[in-house]
């Protein structure tokens, strides 16, 4: 198996993070530094990341959180904030999150230690669904919400949804509630395009990744997921 590959299923991180990891040398293969990520190994062999050695897991972990806002979507922090793992303390280490949400934004987010599932949910290859439910300032009318539809440019690049829905609007406070469904997963996307059309978040929480929803967990909680929702993921990014 390559070396990457293997960091991958070890659950020490995604595969092209492993890559990284390969490349910046903290990877030993039988005490010598390895850069190459595409260099075979085995069980036989003694593999450390950052003087730690590494085994293959053999049981694979698959958690569905709804997240809280005021949460790091992030294995650690340097300047100890609280982060997700902070909220699920009694499972095994090296869980670590599929994608990430803003400090400030809650809502359905999978966490595991099957490092090549989680590279492929987060590929935009396999153009896996993210739905989220803004609280918006203001009430949009036909002609923002045609201009969300049709792209909006931030940080240079043309952002497009594949779909906006205009939930509720409420007249007095001037807050209106949006339904937006992503494929692509950029840093902060949904505030960026909101404030690009002068409708700024104040809440955000994604209601829905890759099918899978929060409604039976409240704020903080999670559950395992399902043999037959891990196989649905699987089978989303051809495993």
């Amino acid at each position: 198996m390559r070396l990457a590959k293997y960091l991958a299923q070890s659950g020490v991180a995604a595969r092209r993070a492993a890559e990284v990891m390969i490349k910046e040398g903290r990877v030993t293969v039988n005490g010598l530094i390895e850069l190459r990520p595409q260099t075979l190994v085995t069980d036989e062999d003694v593999i450390t990341v950052d003087g730690e050695r590494i085994r293959q897991q053999e049981v694979k972990l698959y958690f569905l959180l709804n997240k809280p806002s005021g949460y790091l979507s992030t294995v650690r922090d340097t300047h100890n904030r609280a982060t997700v793992l902070d909220l699920l303390k009694d499972k095994q280490d090296r869980l670590y999150p599929v994608g990430r949400l803003d400090l400030n934004t809650s809502g359905v987010l999978l966490l595991t230690n099957d490092g090549e599932l989680a590279h492929r949910l987060t590929h935009p290859r396999y153009g896996i669904k993210k739905i989220y439910r803004a609280g918006i300032k203001g009430i949009p009318g036909k002609k923002a919400l045609d201009q969300l539809l049709n792209g909006v440019e931030i940080d240079g690049d043309r952002c497009i949804p594949d779909d906006v829905i205009l939930l509720k609007t409420d007249q007095e406070k001037m807050h209106s509630q949006l339904q937006i469904t992503l494929t692509e997963g950029r840093k902060r996307q949904v505030r960026k395009i909101l404030a690009a059309i002068n409708h700024p978040v104040y809440n955000l929480e994604r209601i829905s990744f890759a099918g899978l929803t929060a409604d039976s967990l409240s704020k903080g909680a999670y559950r395992s997921l399902s043999e037959i929702e891990v196989k649905r993921l699987y089978s989303l990014v051809n495993l």
